[in-house]
């Protein structure tokens, strides 16, 4: 049937599979908490697609033709797919190596239970700023303060909403961020006014979230950590060597390299520094019965780690906790959940559902405080019902461009009220390739943290309270003031 021919969804046809979709996630948290990430918030990702394929065959979609768009959305997620993969072979490597465990022991020596969550955060934020991904952050940095929360006895959840917040706002602010320069692009907005209009409430959401986490330190009770500074030591052969690997991601990431390569070529790194600094560690993992020769069994130890992770046998149930993980297979369940997520949003997107379901939202918009909320919700929506933090900036932005230009706002307006609300709130949806991501590389459930997750709440509802408020609503004639991009 013609796109032209076919009767338009009614809103009722568009809630449903959304309503299903959030009931059924509702239901699988309730039945079994955090290992609804396990599979059962997949298979309410396949039912809610089913329904999504059932309300709108009448519709003249036939099952091929959806079952292609499904193919198509999740071949868009083939990159972060690859990039979960990375992650997980990093973390193995560098558990084999010690360089988890160096980062943790600095930070035992350095850090105090006082300052950890605001520090954590002001750390976070200053790394992704200058590399512009929060997914490095977070899979590189962000691994190790969760290891040293751990052995400080701080809470998960907060430490990861903590390394999040602070992660997210390069992602919004740096020139070397893909989804600012995609909002900027979306909007026909000039880069460099963009990321400039956006800081200033990225700022402020990020003052925000270190405020809170400053309040939620600790009460000064003091932490001997002599004893698992020792530990430690003692395994690992701790020193400023270790870094290696850290150094090199941070490097490739400011030359601008793929995140898959940065971080993969981190991963190989850990397995060299190990083969190099520890090759009895390697070879009690890989070969303890000396079934081959030496020089097979550290490629057998790098390899294991790479595919399956490093498993520790220190002997000290804490430390052999910290340094037992990674590998590619670790990140199974989650590629999974991605997979499913972005079939349903292939749906969504190709019926049409998230359009019908906005559009009153923009057409009952009638003040500009309301418009820039509508499209707040909207993003918000983009990331529940297409898992895709992209889709989220993309739809959305061209849905509300002709509504913006037509009150007269400059293009820059549409997006940083975008590019402020799509990227953070990617990271709260626990179907979102965002949030899996960060569940899966944190160790710590996305219904778990996002409460925590200050400045991904903030930045959206700054934007909301700026656009009430008139805050640097610049008109139209601003933007023909160009600024040139920089060479």
């Amino acid at each position: 049937m013609a796109e032209t021919d076919r009767p338009p969804l009614s809103y009722g046809e568009a809630l449903v599979p959304i309503a299903v979709l959030i009931g059924l996630v509702g239901l699988s948290y309730y039945l079994f908490g955090d290992a609804g990430m396990a599979g059962p918030n997949q298979v309410a990702l396949v039912v809610a697609t089913m329904v999504a394929v059932l309300v709108t065959r009448r519709h003249g979609f036939t099952l091929d033709e959806l079952g292609e768009a499904a193919v198509a959305s999740v071949a868009t997620g083939i990159g972060a797919i690859f990039i979960l993969f990375a992650v997980g072979a990093l973390i193995g490597t560098w558990a084999m190596s010690g360089t988890l465990a160096a980062m943790v022991y600095y930070g035992l020596t350095i850090l105090s239970p006082d300052y950890f969550y605001v520090t954590a955060a002001l750390i976070c934020s200053v790394v992704s700023f200058g590399i512009g991904s929060s997914w490095t952050v977070a899979g590189t940095i962000g691994i190790g303060l969760m290891g040293i929360s751990a052995n400080m006895g701080l809470d998960p959840a907060i430490t990861a909403g903590a390394i999040i917040s602070g992660a997210y706002l390069g992602d919004t602010t740096s020139p070397l961020s893909d989804s600012a320069n995609l909002a900027a692009g979306v909007a026909e907005a000039n880069l460099y006014r963009h990321l400039g209009e956006t800081f200033a409430t990225s700022i402020v959401a990020l003052l925000i979230a270190l405020g809170f986490f400053w309040f939620l330190g600790q009460s000064g009770a003091a932490i001997d950590v002599a004893p698992k500074l020792a530990l430690i030591d003692r395994f690992f052969h701790i020193s400023p060597v270790l870094f290696i690997p850290l150094a090199i991601v941070v490097a490739l990431a400011l030359f601008r390299l793929p995140p898959f390569t940065t971080i993969f070529i981190g991963a190989l790194a850990g397995g060299i520094v190990a083969v190099v600094l520890a090759p009895e560690r390697v070879i009690a993992f890989a070969d303890p019965a000396g079934d081959v020769p030496a020089w097979l069994g550290l490629i057998k130890g790098v390899w294991l780690a790479l595919a399956r992770g490093y498993v520790s046998s220190t002997g000290d149930a804490g430390l052999d906790l910290l340094s037992t993980r990674g590998g590619m297979s670790s990140m199974l369940e989650t590629v999974w959940l991605v997979i499913t997520a972005l079939a349903f949003g292939g749906v969504a997107e190709r019926t049409g559902i998230l359009n019908r379901l906005t559009q009153p939202i923009v057409t009952a918009a009638r003040s500009t405080g309301s418009l820039v909320a509508a499209l707040v919700a909207t993003v918000f929506a983009t990331n529940i019902a297409t898992a895709d933090q992209y889709l989220a900036v993309v739809l959305p932005g061209r849905m509300f461009k002709q509504a913006f230009a037509d009150r007269g706002l400059a293009p820059v307006v549409l997006s940083r009220s975008v590019g402020a609300s799509a990227t953070p709130s990617s990271a709260l949806v626990p179907w979102n390739s965002c949030g899996a991501y960060m569940a899966a590389t944190l160790g710590v459930a996305t219904l778990s943290y996002a409460p925590y997750a200050i400045f991904n709440i903030a930045s959206p509802l700054l934007t909301i309270a700026g656009g009430y408020l008139g805050f640097r609503l610049l008109r139209g004639t601003a933007a023909a003031t160009k600024v040139p991009d920089a060479p």
